[in-house]
């Protein structure tokens, strides 16, 4: 018999948190016979170091790695937020700073094109190339040429810029997800918690760091533009019949030039400022994922690459994310996910230009935004708490109601500069549907996928990526009434979507229970062949815990 722990050599004394694994088997029928030729009993085989513990598939965790974990959370939740406060700042002021032609529209289509074709192809084959840690540092890097490339705007800089930051976000994304999933997936075996719950958890606080990114961009540009020349009254138009040429009447066809003074474009001096501001971000991101993030490897990923069984050439590799979407469950989430699409775009560009620039001008942007900013980071903080407790599906309704509600509120009102504070109540509104369907759907996808979550959250993003190109590519081929009830009805058909995915969830789960209490319906269901389960990771199976 042969006693083996996790790391050192022959000689050392294990420590307090070693892990031992026995293993069973003799070399002899008797221990009294296993003797070598000089009469003294056979020595055991040199004990494994730590990397042969990753190959024999178990993980070595102590109770306190919790704290470690949530570090590691916190790292990646604000490294996003100095990034995105860079890009929403920037995206935000596109469809008004870059108007002529639809230049910011097109560069922003760009992005979310080319993050479609990305979601496809890039995000498994860099993950599994680079690993979690080093594909997010290295997609955060592909934002920095587009907001450089607000120095010197045109189609020729800005589009293949966009396009640039569409093939680095789907990475992004994806290894965001990964990183998010497994961890809450070890922290849940470490604290004794259901899994489900500790992953929206754990989103709900990465999407509370992420909106506060709204907050910074936006007050950055409102200051900005506050100090500068723009700021002056002289430049507002509050005639009433050009207030009477916003809200849901606004039309802009073909991106052409508007009459309305609220919507000139800010002195170049100021946008060069903020750009300045907004790249410094990107770098200062990058940097924390890279010096404080650990590697996924610490929680399984090595696991991964270390069975040849699991290994895959690289067309599959290519062809994983694809066929992520043979699945019931995944296509039943489409609607949904484009909708969550569409919702940013119009809040990020049509919001902006229809009803606030247009009534108030492009200064007051980042102050109606940085409503939606906050408001967005204390929900999906509370939302990710709150599932805990009610369950998704009484949030979710909520969300589909508030937002339908508010498509309702936005066709029949009419933006009046004399009243303000409106402007801030929807857009304060809208940040708490987002926050719904930022922590509740990516939390389902989480749940439902978690044996394929690099497939999975590619999909994810893919498909939110096409509701924005939708939503950017009739940006000027459509007046604002006519996005409000193309919304409505994506709004409506996603919903159904999602009660019935809940519904086959339910009911597996039901199934499952009948089947555990049930030793006849048990031994059927063993005769059965295996069948994949989508909400099981076998990595689970591969973490083990000491008790410290």
């Amino acid at each position: 018999m042969t006693a083996t722990h996790g790391g050192g050599c022959e000689d050392d004394r294990p420590d307090k948190e070693s892990v031992y694994t026995i293993k069973t088997g003799f070399k002899n029928d008797a221990y009294q016979h296993d003797r070598d030729s000089n009469d003294d009993i056979v020595k055991p085989p040199p004990l494994p170091t730590e990397e042969d513990s990753y190959a024999t598939g178990k993980v070595k965790l102590s109770r306190n790695e919790k704290w470690r974990i949530l570090k590691n959370v916190a790292a990646v939740s604000a490294a996003f937020m100095v990034q995105f406060t860079a890009f929403q700042g920037t995206a935000n002021l596109q469809s008004s700073i870059n108007a002529a032609d639809g230049l910011g529209t097109v560069s922003l289509s760009s992005i979310y094109a080319a993050l479609v074709v990305s979601c496809i192809f890039v995000p498994t084959f860099l993950i599994k190339r680079l690993t979690v840690k080093w594909t997010l540092c290295l997609s955060m890097m592909c934002y920095a040429p587009y907001i450089a490339a607000q120095f010197y705007p045109a189609f020729y800089t800005l589009v293949p810029a966009g396009v640039v930051v569409g093939l680095g976000a789907a990475p992004m994304w994806t290894s965001k997800a990964t990183y998010l999933t497994q961890a809450g997936s070890v922290y849940a075996k470490l604290t004794d918690q259901a899994v489900d719950g500790i992953i929206v958890r754990f989103f709900g606080f990465f999407f509370l760091a992420w909106q506060t990114a709204e907050l910074w961009g936006n007050l950055i540009s409102s200051l900005v533009f506050s100090s500068g020349v723009h700021n002056t009254n002289k430049s507002m138009d509050n005639t009433s019949s050009t207030v009477l040429t916003c809200g849901a009447n606004f039309c802009m066809i073909g991106g052409g030039h508007h009459d309305n003074r609220n919507l000139h474009r800010p002195p170049d001096s100021e946008i060069h400022e903020i750009s300045a501001i907004y790249l410094a971000c990107v770098v200062v991101a990058v940097l924390m994922v890279a010096l404080l993030v650990d590697p996924l490897s610490r929680y399984g990923e090595k696991q991964r690459k270390s069975d040849p069984s699991k290994e895959l050439t690289g067309i599959q590799l290519l062809s994983a994310t694809a066929y992520q979407l043979k699945k019931p469950n995944q296509q039943l989430l489409i609607p949904i996910t484009l909708w969550i699409g569409m919702e940013q775009a119009f809040i990020g560009a049509d919001y902006t230009q229809a009803y606030v620039s247009c009534a108030l001008g492009i200064r007051s942007i980042g102050y109606v935004m940085i409503c939606f900013g906050v408001v967005n980071a204390v929900c999906s903080l509370l939302f990710g708490s709150a599932m805990k407790f009610i369950g998704r599906f009484p949030i979710l309704v909520m969300g589909a109601a508030l937002h339908l509600g508010l498509i309702v509120w936005l066709l029949i009102w009419r933006p009046n500069p004399e009243s303000p504070t409106v402007f801030f109540v929807i857009s304060g509104l809208w940040g708490v549907g987002d926050a719904v369907w930022q922590t509740q759907v990516n939390g389902l996808y989480g749940v439902l996928f978690r044996r394929n979550k690099e497939a999975a959250f590619s999909n994810y993003r893919l498909w939110e990526s096409a509701g924005f190109v939708v939503a950017y590519a009739y940006s000027t081929h459509l007046c604002a009434r006519m996005k409000l009830y193309v919304m409505m009805v994506v709004l409506l058909i996603g919903f159904v979507g999602y009660i019935i995915v809940e519904i086959l969830h339910k009911r597996k789960a039901r199934r499952q229970k009948a089947i555990a209490e049930n030793p006849v319906a048990a031994a059927e269901a063993a005769k059965q062949p295996p069948e994949e389960d989508d909400e099981k990771d076998e990595i689970d199976d591969d973490i083990i815990i000491t008790h410290l």
